[in-house]
């Protein structure tokens, strides 16, 4: 595979953290993922050369300082952490650094060990603190000459702290980042409830009011309602308009018409009302009790959102932003503003954290002030974009208040089943009906579509699809060349105008086969998109495909409770292979989420001495204090140095220092409810591809032979993550993207993460920081612009 020009690419080898000192601490609330940053950071800066620091008890820690609270971490020392919820070195509120006293304390222990460096993993309170020690410090140095504490010398040498942060909050209430640290661990927590919730609700006919935490920010809230198909949600941001009451009541009432045995209400802790008066979870019952008389429970979920492991997306995420803050501490100069590291679509950036904070700060001002839909904007395209979505599929318009499009439009899955696939039917079903049209399911793919097996779908028939695995409609591997014509037929009988394909590489071809049989059938000149849905996430054109969050979060699930097998046991490695065809999407991401040791795939070739190599330097581990060890392959890596290959000659040169057990994940990884990334990403960018559908036939309508007809290639594309926005391109464009031998994109983003995984794993390698070190500002979403820059949630 072609690699960029090496000098066009800046390598962090250059940042020496020889002679200098860090420390990490974790502060305010705790959240999942917070000890994978923790691991990430002692790492990345042992491997620099830097000396690394534990500060526990967050600012109290540095407050008392001694042995016990400032402490060197080593390497092993964060062994087993990254599959930890909570935070192992402890978070604690402290009064006492709130005050100038506090501070001047905190300074004398880390100028002690010569600390000037800190990574500080909170919420905008932490990092508003952080911030002001910094503004501090220079002042709280000489304080500390004039009371005799440190001499001049000291003063010198450690003239300026330097601060990096990393929001680490469920609420995911911070400005400037798509994602906290933790959120998507607490989304899981509340998803895996409410679909536990809705078996029972289901069998007694319930209505169950869950609350879920967000005292100033609706989040969790809104999101979860968008995952489970919630009836009706509460968020401080948007309180409801006057009349709430009754307008809920009669939604409930008319769901239950339709036939359905359950309605969930979703209530963030801190929702009000447009006077400001608390909503809280009683409230809603006993309105819902007085008012309908329906059987009604209510949920707290509390704490429980806080607690567990911590999901793939959280471990990455952390992992990710924790070797970023490592190099934003090497690459900072006495000039260089606080900075927090950001997450950006898939991409890690760094902003200047007084800029967020005040953001943050600007939201709770609008709330406060009453202006709500300024709050809403205040919190971010992705955050307003939820909520429209939220509002599209939950709310179902009169029949008197639809447009009428007469556009028929069909939707089907092919390819593989994926995790994700039903909620991204369930959304473009109803966004369709909500635009005006006819919505037609496809059964089993294209083999469905050229034998008939099509029928009108309803609002209501979807209802219920968001939590379901798998693909209700059915899907095939079966691609349309050979039946095109019977395919055109059917268009034609059905009326067919417009064309959604959810799948994976096989829907991109069929779309590409589509296309080309335009020439010969007008059937097909009708706007068509694709949406990308594999667990093997090889679809060109998209970063992300719907399905692949859910097949990493079982592969590390797996890995986690493999590794925990072998504990008490002597030491141990495992060989665990992965699906993913020729794209070795899972095994390296998931290597990284899972803490593996080495990782084998098709696009990085390996030969017989980097085995060798690898099994010498998983040998000199194991003779260290590391008892366990992880090694991923993916499926087609390599002909040759198959599973079984690997798992013997792994056996044979460790005897004596670890034993070998082997694992085939296989189809478990296609299984399973779908994780709250899936549901929503899913949701989101059907809902923007049904969007696109309407403008594109009502753009080539032609009025004079009353039909769609749309033959140009910008009509036919795929819809797909790129870095930082959702974007529509043509299949044609992507054709030179494509390895189509090995059903791979030739270029693909996570590589540049497989350097991260082996820094981590204590290999020597180079990392390719081109992408960091630039200093952006938080963009205000005054801008209305289509694409949403959180990709998924």
């Amino acid at each position: 595979m072609a690699q960029p020009d090496n000098q066009s690419k800046r390598f962090f080898e250059s940042l020496s953290g020889a002679g200098k000192s860090i420390a990490v601490l974790t502060s305010g609330g705790d959240a999942q993922g917070m000890n994978a940053a923790v691991r990430a950071v002692v790492r990345m800066g042992i491997y620099v050369g830097a000396k690394v620091y534990f500060i526990r008890e967050g600012y109290q820690g540095m407050v008392d300082g001694g042995e016990d609270n400032i402490k060197e971490a080593s390497w092993e020392s964060v062994s087993s952490m990254l599959q930890m919820g909570g935070t192992v070195i402890g978070s604690a509120r402290c009064k006492e650094f709130r005050s100038h006293e506090g501070r001047l304390k905190a300074a004398h222990n880390l100028v002690q060990r010569g600390i000037t460096n800190l990574c500080v993993i909170g919420g905008d309170g932490s990092l508003t603190g952080a911030n002001l020690f910094r503004e501090e410090w220079s002042g709280l140095l000489e304080e500390l000459v004039q009371q005799g504490l440190i001499d001049e010398d000291a003063v010198q040498k450690y003239s300026a702290l330097h601060i990096v942060g990393m929001v680490g909050s469920i609420d995911n209430d911070f400005c400037g980042t798509d994602m906290t640290i933790g959120t998507d661990s607490a989304l899981h927590r509340i998803i895996e409830v409410v679909d536990a919730i809705m078996t029972t609700a289901q069998s007694h006919q319930r209505t169950f009011v869950l609350e879920v935490m967000g005292r100033h920010c609706g989040y969790l809230a809104l999101v979860s309602a968008l995952a489970c198909g919630a009836d009706w949600v509460l968020i401080p941001e948007m309180p409801p308009e006057d009349g709430w009451e009754e307008k809920m009541c009669q939604k409930l009432s008319a769901t239950r018409s339709r036939g359905s045995r359950l309605n969930i209400i979703i209530v963030a802790e801190g929702a009000i009302d447009r006077h400001g008066k608390a909503i809280t979870g009683s409230v809603v019952k006993d309105l819902v009790v007085r008012c309908l008389g329906f059987d009604t429970r209510v949920t707290i979920l509390g704490h429980v959102q806080r607690g567990g492991t911590p999901s793939a997306f959280d471990r990455i995420l952390a992992s990710r932003m924790g070797v970023e803050a490592v190099i934003a501490l090497l690459e900072t100069t006495a000039n260089t503003p606080a900075c927090v590291v950001s997450l950006c679509g898939n991409q890690a950036v760094r902003l200047p954290l007084m800029e967020c904070v005040q953001m943050t700060q600007e939201v709770q001002k609008a709330m406060d002030e009453k202006k709500f839909e300024e709050a809403v904007k205040l919190r971010g395209r992705s955050f307003e974009n939820n909520l429209k979505t939220y509002k599209l599929l939950a709310h179902r318009k009169l029949e008197s208040e639809l447009p009428h499009s007469n556009f028929n439009i069909a939707v089907l899955n092919v390819g593989a089943p994926a995790a994700g696939m039903n909620a991204a039917v369930r959304s473009a079903v109803r966004v369709g009906i909500s635009e005006g049209h006819k919505m037609f399911a496809v059964n089993d793919g294209f083999e469905g579509f050229y034998k008939g097996q099509i029928k009108e779908i309803k609002w209501a028939d979807v209802g219920g699809w968001t939590g379901q695995g798998g693909s209700l409609l059915g899907t095939k591997r079966t691609l349309p060349a050979k039946y095109v014509e019977k395919i055109a037929e059917q268009m034609r009988a059905h009326n067919i105008n417009a064309l959604l394909v959810i799948g994976g590489f096989e829907a991109y071809l069929g779309l590409m086969e589509l296309l080309e049989a335009r020439g010969k059938y007008d059937e097909f000149c009708v706007p068509m998109v694709m949406v990308p849905a594999t667990v093997s996430n090889n679809v060109p054109g998209s970063d992300l495909s719907i399905g692949a969050d859910t097949a990493l979060n079982a592969i590390t699930d797996t890995c986690d409770r493999i590794k925990q097998s072998a504990s008490g046991t002597k030491r141990r490695v495992f060989i665990i292979e992965t699906m993913g065809g020729y794209c070795g999407y899972l095994a390296s991401v998931g290597g990284l989420a899972a803490g593996a040791d080495a990782a084998y795939i098709y696009e990085e070739p390996f030969d017989i001495r980097d085995l060798q190599s690898n099994v010498e330097h998983l040998t000199e581990k194991m003779k260290g204090a590391i008892q366990r060890g992880l090694v991923l392959r993916n499926e087609n890596s390599n002909e040759n140095y198959t599973t079984d290959f690997i798992y013997q000659l792994y056996s044979e040169e460790g005897r004596g220092v670890f034993d070998c057990r082997k694992n085939v994940l296989g189809h478990m990884q296609q299984g399973g409810a779908p994780s709250p990334f899936d549901r929503n990403f899913g949701t989101k960018i059907s809902a923007k591809a049904m969007l696109w559908l309407t403008k594109k036939m009502n753009e080539t309508f032609r009025q004079d032979e009353g039909r769609v007809f749309a033959n140009t290639e910008d009509t036919c594309c795929l819809l797909g993550m790129r870095r930082r926005a959702l974007v529509f391109q043509p299949v044609v464009q992507l054709k030179d993207e494509t390895d189509f031998v090995h059903r791979i994109p030739k270029e693909q983003w996570w590589l540049k993460l497989r350097p991260l995984m082996k820094i981590l794993a204590k290999y020597k390698t180079s990392y390719d920081v081109s992408d960091s070190g630039q200093l952006e500002h938080v963009v205000r979403n005054i801008r209305p612009k289509e694409s949403d820059t959180s990709g998924a949630m």
